[in-house]
């Protein structure tokens, strides 16, 4: 593994405030990342690509990649379905 790419299997659905979101939490983010803030990756989502994109901030310094319907569908997945996950630092 590339020290700029980080690999894992993960589900989809984040608890944010006590509802779940359509977004993958990134494992070991603030540690890969070096910040707890918004930063720009490349996500490759099992075989869907996300190209420059935003992470949001947990709220706990960690990082989630937000899955939007378009996404969602290519994947033919939702909350609470596994993923395997790779992110790449811009």
């Amino acid at each position: 593994m590339d020290a700029e790419e980080l690999s894992f299997r993960t589900t989809i659905g984040v608890d944010v405030k006590g509802e779940t979101w359509n977004c993958v939490e990134i494992l070991g983010s603030a540690d890969f990342f070096g910040t707890g803030k918004s930063v720009r990756v490349d996500a490759k989502i099992d075989d869907v690509l996300l190209v420059n994109v935003g992470t949001l901030p947990t709220g706990d310094g960690g990082h989630m990649v937000s899955l939007n319907a378009k996404a969602r569908k290519l994947l033919g997945k939702g909350i609470g379905d596994d993923v395997e996950v790779t992110i790449v630092k811009r």
